[in-house]
């Protein structure tokens, strides 16, 4: 692996590290002052601050050292975490984010003093003169490998600790010697020891007898070996896979015969290295202040006296098994994702082949498609993330916003955790931010005008996920103004979306809001004012293959339902027939299918039909009209209606028959010929034959002028 591939392996684990920690964040504004969760955020820029370091951001370690020293003043309970302290270092974890993304993306570090000096100041240290800020780089090489030092000790442990180190006598013993050519592969030590460590090892010694002078010193050799002890349960093979991209000649594995060693000497070796590389720097001619404490050295001093003083024995539970993941190129996935599809193709080619020979019902038939569909389940599992990836970024938006428009926000989440396919959680991030603006612009009211109207002066934005009959609903709710119809259906026609004697539904009106160029903003800001936002998030939700409600009560507030598949690669469908064409109708769409008689239908205008359905009266819609078809059935009692849910409410499908209901593997239509309204993409069937998959939010669209009208139906 190289270090390109290494460094990936870095940004995906700051993503991680910049979740949890706006997950931690929103715990601490809620009340939480557990200490765990003031660790979780302090161990989070560590992490970040030791990473960047190894792989030469200098930037980024520079502002996560500062960032650091406030927050270990917090966790260590010098500082009390007041609601001021906390907006400092919340808005101190914004800049830290563009710090990342510029190391990743190979951009300018952005501008971070103004953000230092508030760390420095709320740290209890006075802001540094611009001229000391200037000279600061060049002055502490020194002091550099101290916070390295510092990074080593905070990811190891105290290594005073190691006196409970491996199960005693039969645990294994690992001699760890990178050797001066430790860094050729991207093998850096540090990290191999952290993998040491989560397999329940350590460090009992650290030898420096190699370590030359600091003059002589060569930043890329490898100077101290490390003994590490491991718990006899740890595989051998496990051990070894740690070292897998490095030199296997650099450890030596044994079993152990007698108790680890001593920790002591190693705390004492320790103590000897970091005061001989920390040593203050002698200048020509002017005498060298005296450094200032250091962390790390308190930190060991801490552990040694705890060594020493007696104390009684606690049992210590039990540590639950570390989760073990893998790392996986997407492209790898997504071929794998795509097999599997195939592999569905050919199971039903087989089924239909059998069929056709009076062999459908032997019982290995059903056993294969049983192991495919759960191959298929189980693939697109390995595809699935949860939702917490793309809500970790709204309390963001959401701080933004508050400082934009003025006003005061309470981000409610709920199903952060809840599993959708990749691809999904890839492509609703610009479709959500727009909501959430929205919501904050437009919903929520100002502090002021909220207490008039009887309101809290905080105003509530709700997200939430949750799976609901095979589909994922993202939910973005506020307790706000609510929409306006009036002013709505007003700025639609003077921007000539609508014509002015237009007579409309609330849920027509309602849907203006997406109409492309529409914005009920008086003035263009950074916020909203240009009528792009809401028309881009119904594309972009219908490219998903998904549907979007609104509900909304002026005075109330509003409420945006995101209706979307699980997966874009399989989908379970009932097969029809329209005329001598083929189609796929989602399940997920569907509510019933019915062979209707005369009663249950009634003519509405010169061409068009309605269904009663309980008392409830949906449009019949007949697809062969719609897209062109020859041949197909037009008299509904002579037809099976299938009754669908869209976009724009019920309607009912006329089609010729129902041949099977079974899972298909879609295919885009768009990539492979031309996108084609009313058709969602295509399929191939068991006998080869292509069907298209009906896109029944297009078709209901074209019966939502019927809606709110069974009282004239009746």
């Amino acid at each position: 692996m190289d270090l390109d591939a290494i460094q990936q392996i870095f940004f995906q684990e700051c993503e991680e590290g910049l979740a949890a920690m706006e997950s931690n964040f929103a715990a601490l504004r809620d009340g939480d002052r557990d200490s765990e969760t003031i660790n979780g955020v302090f161990r989070c820029v560590h992490s970040i601050k030791g990473g960047a370091g190894a792989f030469g951001h200098e930037r980024l370690q520079a502002y996560t050292h500062q960032y650091e020293t406030l927050l270990d003043l917090i966790r260590n309970g010098t500082l009390e975490l007041t609601p001021a302290l906390l907006d400092v270092v919340v808005g101190a974890f914004d800049m830290l984010a563009d710090h990342v993304a510029a190391a990743r993306d190979g951009d300018t570090p952005p501008s971070d003093g103004a953000t230092l000096e508030r760390l420095t100041v709320a740290a209890g240290g006075d802001a540094a003169p611009p001229a000391a800020k200037a000279a600061a780089p060049e002055a502490a090489p020194v002091a550099q490998i101290s916070d390295d030092f510092d990074d080593l000790m905070s990811m190891l442990g105290d290594v005073a600790q190691s006196e409970d180190g491996a199960d005693a006598a039969n645990g294994w013993r690992l001699r760890f010697a990178p050797g001066p050519r430790a860094f050729d592969h991207g093998a850096e030590p540090l990290l191999l020891l952290r993998e040491l460590t989560m397999l329940g090892g350590k460090v009992t010694a650290c030898d420096r007898g190699e370590l030359p002078t600091l003059d002589a010193l060569e930043p890329e050799c490898g100077y101290l070996v490390w003994d590490v002890a491991l718990p006899a349960s740890v595989a051998e093979e496990d051990i070894r896979a740690v070292f897998e991209f490095g030199d296997p000649s650099a450890i030596t594995l044994t079993r152990g015969d007698a108790e680890p060693a001593m920790a002591q000497d190693s705390v004492d070796a320790l103590f000897d290295l970091l005061d001989s590389v920390a040593a203050p720097a002698v200048v020509a001619d002017e005498p060298a202040p005296p450094p200032a404490p250091a962390p790390a050295p308190v930190a060991i001093v801490e552990a040694v006296e705890e060594k020493a003083a007696p104390r009684a024995a606690a049992p210590t539970p039990a540590a639950a098994p570390a989760a073990q993941t893998i790392r996986v190129d997407l492209d790898k996935l997504d071929r794998l994702v795509n097999l599997v599809g195939e592999l569905v193709i050919t199971q039903a080619m087989l089924a239909q082949r059998l069929a056709e020979n009076q062999m459908g019902g032997i019982s290995e038939l059903s056993d294969l498609e049983h192991l495919t569909r759960e191959l298929q389940e189980s693939t697109m599992a390995i595809r699935a993330q949860p939702m917490k990836t793309v809500f970790s970024r709204v309390p963001r938006i959401v701080r933004e916003l508050e400082g934009e428009t003025g006003k005061r926000v309470r981000l409610e989440v709920d199903g952060e955790m809840t599993e959708v396919d990749k691809t999904v959680v890839e492509r609703i991030g610009e479709p959500l931010t727009h909501l959430i603006r929205n919501a904050v612009d437009h919903g929520l009211e100002m502090p002021d005008v909220r207490v008039a109207n009887g309101k809290s002066a905080e105003g509530v934005v709700r997200l939430s996920a949750a799976h609901q009959s095979g589909r994922i609903v993202i939910t973005v709710s506020d307790d706000g103004q609510g929409i306006n119809r009036a002013r709505v259906k007003a700025k639609a026609i003077e921007r000539g979306i609508i014509l002015p004697d237009a007579v409309l539904s609330e849920e027509e009106i309602d849907n203006l809001i997406f109409a492309p160029g529409f914005s009920t903003a008086a003035v263009v800001s950074n916020v909203s004012g240009r009528g792009v936002g809401m028309d881009v998030v119904r594309k972009n939700i219908q490219a998903l293959g998904g549907r979007i409600g609104i509900q909304s009560r002026e005075g109330f507030g509003s409420s945006f339902s995101l209706s979307l598949p699980l997966t874009l690669a399989v989908l379970d469908g009932m097969i029809v027939t329209v005329g001598d064409q083929t189609f796929v109708i989602p399940l997920s769409h569907i509510v019933e299918s019915l062979r209707p008689d005369e009663v249950a239908l009634s003519r509405l205008g010169p061409d068009g039909t309605v269904l009663d359905v309980r008392g409830a009266y949906v449009p019949v819609l007949r697809i062969a009209d719609y897209l062109g078809i020859d041949g197909a059935q037009r008299n509904a009692t002579d037809a099976v209606l299938i009754v669908v849910e869209g976009d724009h409410g019920q309607a009912a499908l006329l089609v010729d028959t129902i041949q099977d209901q079974r899972q298909v593997v879609v295919k885009s239509l768009e990539a492979n010929y031309q996108a084609i309204d009313g058709v969602a993409g295509a399929t191939i069937l068991g006998d080869g034959r292509v069907a298209l998959i009906a896109d029944v939010d297009a078709l209901t669209s074209r019966g939502g002028r019927y809606a709110g009208r069974s009282a004239l139906a009746a």
